[in-house]
C-alpha cells in the first residue's frame, strides 16, 4: 500500500521559510516523478516543482528562486525549501508520485 506522508506546513511569516517533507511508503520515490503542488479553494491544483526520476527539476515561475526541491533517496523522502514566503503562497500543499499517489496535504499560511 503506497503512502505519502506530508509535514511541515504551519503558519509562517511573510519572507519567512518553511521545509515540507513527504515520506514515502510503498513507493520507491526515485523510480518516478515526483511533484509538489498546492491549491487553494475554489482554484485547481497546479504544480509548484517537480523532480524526475533522473533527478532534474523544474518550478513554476511564481517560486523560481525561492523554493527548492530535493529528494532523499535513502530516506525515501522528498523535501520543499520553501524561503521568501509570500502570503499569496498560502495553499494547501501536496506531495504527488508519478500523477497516481497523493499524500494528503498540509496547509502553509503566511501572513
Amino acid at each position: 500500500q503506497v503512502q505519502l506522508v506530508e509535514s511541515g506546513g504551519g503558519l509562517v511569516q511573510h519572507g519567512g521559510s518553511r521545509r515540507l517533507s513527504c515520506a514515502a511508503s510503498g513507493v520507491i520515490l526515485s523510480f518516478y516523478f515526483m511533484g509538489w503542488y498546492r491549491q487553494v479553494p475554489g482554484k485547481q491544483r497546479e504544480l509548484v516543482s517537480g523532480i524526475t526520476s533522473g533527478g532534474n527539476t523544474n518550478y513554476a515561475d511564481a517560486v523560481k528562486g525561492r523554493f527548492t526541491i530535493s529528494r532523499d533517496n535513502a530516506r525515501n523522502t522528498a523535501y520543499l525549501q520553501m524561503n521568501s514566503l509570500k502570503p499569496e503562497d498560502t495553499a494547501v500543499y501536496y506531495c504527488g508520485v508519478g500523477g497516481r499517489y497523493w499524500g494528503q496535504g498540509t496547509q502553509v499560511t503566511v501572513q
